[in-house]
Parts: structure tokens; C-alpha cells; sequence
């Protein structure tokens, strides 16, 4: 079968911004009809490759091939507007002296936005659809999408994905959105370490195929000199492990919504409060017939909830429908016009605040999460050093003593993201945390709400998020119609009638699996070998005897005098917690994998 020749080309691309290379030696191609996503961590050059083809960058070295004739659209990250002036104005100053009325009325019509509206009155999702009919004009060959989806509610960004498939133009996107990803892409570039890896499948694949590659490079590292545990520990914890450890807490998840179900409808009440202990004893929120208004405009009407200690609570809608009120309802900083609320005695709320506004540019981040002095800090009860607790995190260590006027957007949220889930709370509430952040952290903070003993509410826009963390999810649909449904967001998707079972359903299996272990032939052992078996019951054992000399090690860390008393000892601690903390994480992923195998095989023998 003939591949068409690319459309754009770059071939050994090195940027370097004066210190150690971004990348060294990028290769790219995008061909014709390619949907292609750009993924990699926060800062590792993912907005740098699209200002290059987007001609706003030039590189340190390399070549760069346009096919003759080739026009490009740009959707930058953020996109100034001007002062003022309508929408079509805006999208009209595209073109070096402007476009005709009617080419830019047929590309807002497409976008479904006002041209005549003022851009100064703008929500976020309309600036996004006004930047993105921007970057449509004039039906460009390819289009380079970075976070298309920002800003945008649930409707908006299925909108989105039907209108870029729909296209079938040459795309090449930059998104946190891994639902969205999922749904648009056939092609994958992944900057990981330096270098720009190309994988011919959507991103679906993903974690497969980099878990395969990180395997690889794990078994290298291994095999090299001493000098390289620290790269050793970044392997371990900046991919495999931590996806592992998530996909054996993903299953924990379906008997916790089967909880929230019998609390919804009522059903099996006295199971819940035998397992768990009395209602009234671990009531957070109790809300009962609330409603709210706006002058002639309803926000909330006659809803009712229970809120536990412990529950994941997503809160989605279209934006301006009233999340945010609904959730102010709830903490009881907005009063109900009717209804009743009750709030549970001693109650700590932590509020992550998507403005970072908590955050100083001029502190450094050891100051950010210490602005008292010292050098360790009390997360949940544990003392932990500021070094390991921005490891957690994946700062760098050099980064500890950087200013935050240094950070990218995603890298701030990280840092405030540590910052709230350090502070003694028993309720979080997180508005749009998501936002920014890379698919690794994704994965910790999905990893820090799962270790989190309170209670959660969650306003997010991204989907798989949602179904990886939340016991419920409150749909505020306007009008005043406030529903909460059991689960996650693919399970309010079904209870809904506008998604099938089988989608519900593989949401909380183990990714990253193949069919061939999950399902052994009928030929094959159906139980694990006794070597294994052996290897799993000691298992746990090991862990807890690992996790114990992991808080010790912790403990003599924290002694804020031991490094100016004795550094070598320090030093010596600190490389023992780091090599601790790696055989946690492997004894933990091989633990997952043998108990994977274990069920797997009882299924299979069952009739």
C-alpha cells in the first residue's frame, strides 16, 4: 500500500535555550488526513515543536521541508484578544489586511459564535471558539491545535472532537485531554527523554506502548553504573510503576460506587452502615431540597444529596449552567433561597484555586511549601522532606530553590496542587484541577486522591479523569435540573441512555494488559504456579516491612540539623530512602501483576 509523501518535515531539530538541549536530533513527518497528537511531560518542548512549524521559532539546528503551497492554522495555548472590537473583527485580522465579511461569517457559523459580539464580554469557551474559527480561516491545509479543548465545557469539547474528525484535515494537537485524544488521533509523537518517538496508532495505545518502552529502558538502567539510580528511580516512578499502582486502585473503585449507588436509592443501607459505621457519624454535607435563583433565572432546584467522608464527588455541566454556585451551595459560602444544609462538625476545606492566585512569582517552591523555614513539612500526619515531597510531584531536585515565576502553567498547578494536599483538611475542593497538567501528572494526582483519607468534590471537564476517581457525579444540566448519578462519567453516560454498557463496563480494567493474560487458554494451569503463588503471599509482608523502613528513613531526614551535623550520614539516608522507595515501587507493580494473573485464572476456571 503507497504512504502519501509528508506534508511537513523535520529532520534532526535541536533547540537548546542556552543551557542542556530541549531535544536533540527531533525527527517528525506529518502526512495527509494524519490526526496526530504531541504528548510528553510538562516543559519538555511539546509547545516549542508546534511554534517551530508554525514558523514562530527558529531552531538551534536541523531541517525543515513545507510542502510548496502548504497554508497552516495556529491555535496557540493562550490566545491575546484585543481590547475591543467584535469577534469577527478578530477572526477577520487573521489575514494581512483583513478577510471578506462572508468568509468569516461561514467559519463562525461553523464554530456556532456571534461575529457581532463584543470580544471584551467573552466567557473563556467562547475566546477558545473565536481563537479556534481564527485559525480555521481560510480552510487551511494543516492545523496545529495546542489545548484546543482548555476553557471548554463537556458539550463544547464533543463538539470539537465531531468537527475535527468530521474535517479530515492534517491535524497535529497538544492536549491534556486524553478522552478527547483518544477519540480524535491515529498517530502518536511522544517527547520523551530528549528524543521524539513516533507510534502509527491513536492514542489509545499509549500507555501500552510507552509502559514497553519505559520497560526497556528500566531493564538498561539496571545493567549500568551506580551513577545512574537517580535516572533508575525517575523510570520507576515517572511512568510504570505509578500506573500500575493506579490500575490495582481503579478496581477498588467499583465496590465504592456500588456503595454510593445503595446510598443514592436507598437499597442496602444497613450493609453500608454495618461496613462502615453509622451515617450520622460520617456525614460531611447533607443537602435537602435545595434551590437557588438569579433574578427570573433557576440554578439550582429541589436537589438533595448525602455526602460521606471519603466520597470522590465530580460536579460536570455546560459552562455557565451554575457549577460553581452549586458547589458554593454546598461548603455553605452561598445560602440557599430554600432548603436545608447541613455541613458535619469540624470540618477543613482546602480549596485548589485555578487562578493560582495563592501562589508568590518571587518564592521559591521549597519556600511555597514551607514559607515558615525549615526544610521538611507534615503531609497528612508523616514528616517529609521538601526534596522528596516535590520529587512526588516531579520537580527536579535543582528546582527546589527556582523561583515560581520559572514554572510553565502546568509546572504552577503542580506545585499548588502539592502546596493544597499538604494542608491539614478533611474536605478538598478542586475547580478545573486538571487543567494544564501532563498525562504523568494526571497520574499522581489521581495517586495523592486515592491515598487522601477526606472527602473530595470535583469540578473537571475530563472525562477519564472522572471515571478514574470519582464514587459519583452531580450533573448540573441548567434550567435548575441538578441530577447525581452513581460513578463515574461513563457511568452517568449510561444511566442516561446515551452510551452503551460495554463502554461503562472496560472502564476499570487494567490497561496496558493483553488479552493473552487476561484470558489464558483453557489448556493452560488454571491456577498460579507454586513458585508464584509462594511470591504473592510473602508479598505483602515485604511491602509493610519496606513501608516501615521507608517512614524511618523519613523520620531521620526530617531532622532539620542532621545535614549541617553529619552529611555524609544525610547522604547516605537520603540515597537509602531513594533505593527503598524504588524496591517499593517494583515489589508493588509485581505484586499487581501476579494478582492480575491470579484472577485472571479464577475467572477463567469458573463456570
Amino acid at each position: 500500500m503507497a504512504i502519501d509523501p509528508p506534508v511537513i518535515t523535520l529532520r534532526d531539530i535541536i533547540v537548546g535555550f542556552g543551557g542542556d538541549p530541549l531535544f536533540d536530533g527531533a525527527e517528525l513527518n506529518l502526512t495527509p488526513g494524519m490526526r496526530a497528537c504531541l504528548v510528553g511531560r510538562n516543559g519538555s518542548g511539546k509547545s516549542t515543536i508546534m511554534k517551530i512549524i508554525a514558523g514562530l521559532f527558529e531552531p538551534d539546528g536541523g531541517e525543515l521541508y513545507f510542502e510548496p503551497g502548504l497554508s497552516i492554522g495556529y491555535l496557540p495555548q493562550d490566545v491575546p484578544l484585543p481590547d475591543g472590537g467584535t469577534v469577527a473583527d478578530f477572526v477577520a485580522g487573521a489575514k494581512p489586511g483583513g478577510a471578506p465579511r462572508h468568509e468569516v461569517d461561514e467559519i463562525l457559523s461553523r464554530v456556532e459564535i456571534d461575529g457581532d459580539l463584543d470580544v471584551g464580554t467573552l466567557s473563556g469557551g467562547e475566546s477558545r471558539r473565536a481563537a479556534l474559527a481564527r485559525a480555521l480561516l481560510g480552510d487551511p491545509d494543516v492545523l496545529l491545535l495546542d489545548e484546543p479543548t482548555n476553557h471548554l465545557d463537556l458539550p463544547t469539547i464533543q463538539w470539537l472532537e465531531q468537527l475535527l474528525i468530521n474535517s479530515r484535515k492534517t491535524l497535529l494537537m497538544v492536549s491534556h485531554d486524553r478522552a478527547f485524544l483518544k477519540n480524535v488521533t491515529t498517530d502518536t509523537w511522544w517527547l520523551h527523554r530528549r528524543a521524539l518517538r513516533h507510534n502509527s496508532k491513536g492514542y489509545t495505545e499509549f500507555e501500552r506502548w510507552s509502559e514497553e518502552i519505559v520497560d526497556g529502558e528500566i531493564k538498561a538502567a539496571r545493567k549500568l553504573d551506580q551513577k545512574l539510580r537517580a535516572e533508575h528511580h525517575w523510570l520507576v516512578h515517572g511512568v510504570t510503576a505509578r500506573r500500575k499502582r493506579n490500575q490495582g486502585r481503579l478496581r477498588n473503585l467499583e465496590s465504592l460506587r456500588e456503595q454510593r449507588k445503595m446510598l443514592l436509592t436507598g437499597e442496602g443501607l444497613a450493609k453500608v452502615e454495618a461496613e462502615s459505621g453509622p451515617l450520622s457519624g460520617r456525614l460531611v454535607i447533607e443537602a435537602k431540597s435545595l434551590a437557588k435563583s438569579f433574578g427570573e433565572r433557576a440554578i439550582v432546584s429541589d436537589f438533595s444529596t448525602r455526602v460521606l467522608r471519603g466520597d470522590r464527588i465530580g460536579i460536570i455541566g455546560p459552562n455557565g449552567a451554575g457549577k460553581t454556585t452549586l458547589l458554593n451551595l454546598l461548603i455553605g459560602k452561598l445560602a440557599p433561597d430554600s432548603g436545608r444544609l447541613r455541613i458535619g462538625s469540624n470540618l477543613s476545606i482546602a480549596v485548589f484555586d485555578q487562578t493560582r492566585a495563592t501562589l508568590v512569582p518571587t518564592d521559591t517552591l521549597w519556600q511555597t511549601l514551607v514559607p515558615g523555614g525549615g526544610d521538611s513539612l507534615n503531609v497528612r500526619g508523616r514528616q517529609r522532606h521538601v526534596v522528596a515531597y516535590l520529587r512526588d510531584f516531579l520537580f527536579d531536585d535543582k528546582q527546589a530553590n527556582a523561583p515560581v515565576s520559572t514554572l510553565s502553567g502546568g509546572e504552577r498547578n503542580r506545585l499548588l496542587l502539592g502546596k493544597i494536599l499538604a494542608e491539614p483538611s478533611n474536605l478538598l475542593v478542586l475547580d478545573e484541577p486538571t487543567n494544564d497538567l501532563d498525562a504523568d501528572t494526571l497520574d499522581v494526582l489521581q495517586e495523592m486522591l486515592d491515598d487522601y483519607d477526606g472527602t473530595v468534590l470535583l469540578v473537571s471537564h475530563d472525562r477519564e479523569f472522572l471515571d478514574r476517581v470519582v464514587t459519583s457525579t452531580i450533573a448540573v444540566e441548567g434550567d435548575g435540573q441538578v441530577v447525581e448519578y452513581a460513578g463515574g462519567y461513563s457511568d452517568y453516560l449510561y444511566q442516561r441512555g446515551t452510551a452503551p454498557r460495554k463502554a461503562q463496563a472496560a472502564a476499570p480494567k487494567p490497561r496496558g494488559s493483553s488479552p493473552a493474560k487476561q484470558r489464558p487458554r483453557a489448556s493452560e494451569a488454571r491456577k498460579l504456579s507454586y513458585k508464584d503463588q509462594r511470591e504473592l503471599d510473602g508479598l505483602p509482608a515485604h511491602l509493610d516491612a519496606l513501608e516501615t523502613e521507608k517512614q524511618e528513613l523519613e523520620t531521620t531526614l526530617a531532622d532539620p540539623d542532621l545535614y549541617s551535623r553529619d552529611a555524609a550520614a544525610y547522604n547516605a539516608a537520603a540515597q537509602k530512602l531513594e533505593d527503598v522507595t524504588t524496591e517499593i515501587a517494583a515489589a508493588e507493580a509485581r505484586w499487581l501483576d501476579l494478582e492480575a494473573a491470579r484472577e485472571a485464572l479464577t475467572a477463567t476456571a469458573s463456570p
